[in-house]
């Protein structure tokens, strides 16, 4: 009758949702096919920001496998142009130590003679072989024979200064000069050497230590300031070796390139991801 009573003295043919409150207690009418309408819709936007949200993987993938090709033509004009500078013919020193930053690996031809009074030991070393240098690729000797390469000042006649020069390897055994005096070179010599920029210490290297005359990566300035002579060093080549003097042609000259390898990872896991994507999202029947 309340119901009735109210429906009447609303002057509508439909009754329109209302709050009663009946001894303190408010009832009003349920919602539960608002709330129903609502879940389809609420559950469409989770699985389209999904979708996209997953597409970036194959995006991302092809976008690193790009950028790994083009890297890969950047390494490949970049061994080219070292080969090329390795093989080339032989040009003097220059006179300006500024110009030696763009001549690394760079062959130079000097005249003078060698300070032996002076060595300095790059240590621990193993011998590179030569005719594998010679064409742009070094590797380690088969026997592995530990030592040191001997760095000697060389007073340059034309130049009127004084460099350094790697002379090349010797086994531990033949460290002490006294143990090859039939090698060190008296008198003036023509050299041929390729230039070589200092370093700095990667990590895990020890520090050098001049006190003990052990020097573990090149430190020019350091170098330089110890033995008097200007900043500017050079590995002698093959040829510069004499009998019972280091081994010449200790020159590493290798660029490791393995962007192929990243390549197809990336476009691997680009084509991978983007069948998935494609099933899960494309080919997946209406409504499911």
């Amino acid at each position: 009758m309340l119901w009735d009573s109210m429906a009447g003295s609303s002057g509508a043919s439909d009754p329109m949702p209302v709050s009663i409150n009946f001894l303190g207690l408010a009832w009003r009418p349920s919602r539960c096919g608002s709330s129903a309408a609502e879940a389809p819709a609420t559950k469409a936007e989770d699985d389209s920001f999904l979708q996209w949200f997953l597409l970036l993987i194959p995006v991302t993938a092809f976008g690193l496998g790009t950028w790994q090709v083009q890297r890969r033509k950047w390494k490949l004009k970049l061994i080219e142009e070292l080969e090329s500078r390795v093989l080339a013919e032989p040009v003097p020193l220059p006179a300006d130590p500024m110009e030696l930053k763009n001549l690394e690996y760079r062959p130079v031809k000097v005249r003078g003679h060698f300070d032996h009074s002076k060595e300095l030991y790059m240590m621990p070393r193993t011998m590179v072989d030569p005719a594998r240098e010679a064409q742009g690729a070094g590797r380690l000797s088969s026997s592995a024979q530990s030592g040191a390469y001997v760095v000697t000042p060389f007073h340059c006649t034309d130049l009127g200064i004084s460099i350094l020069v790697n002379r090349g390897f010797v086994p531990r055994k033949k460290l002490n000069p006294d143990t090859r005096q039939k090698g060190q070179i008296e008198g003036e010599v023509d050299l041929v050497g390729m230039v070589r920029l200092t370093e700095t210490r990667k990590p895990f290297v020890p520090e050098n230590n001049p006190e003990r005359n052990h020097w573990y990566y090149r430190d020019l300035e350091a170098m330089a300031k110890l033995t008097g002579t200007e900043p500017v060093f050079i590995d002698a080549d093959f040829k510069s070796t004499v009998p019972g003097g280091p081994i010449g042609g200790q020159t590493r000259v290798t660029l490791r390139n393995e962007h192929m390898q990243y390549i197809i990872t990336w476009y691997g896991l680009c084509a991978a991801t983007s069948y998935l994507w494609f099933k899960k999202f494309l080919r997946r029947a209406p409504g499911t």
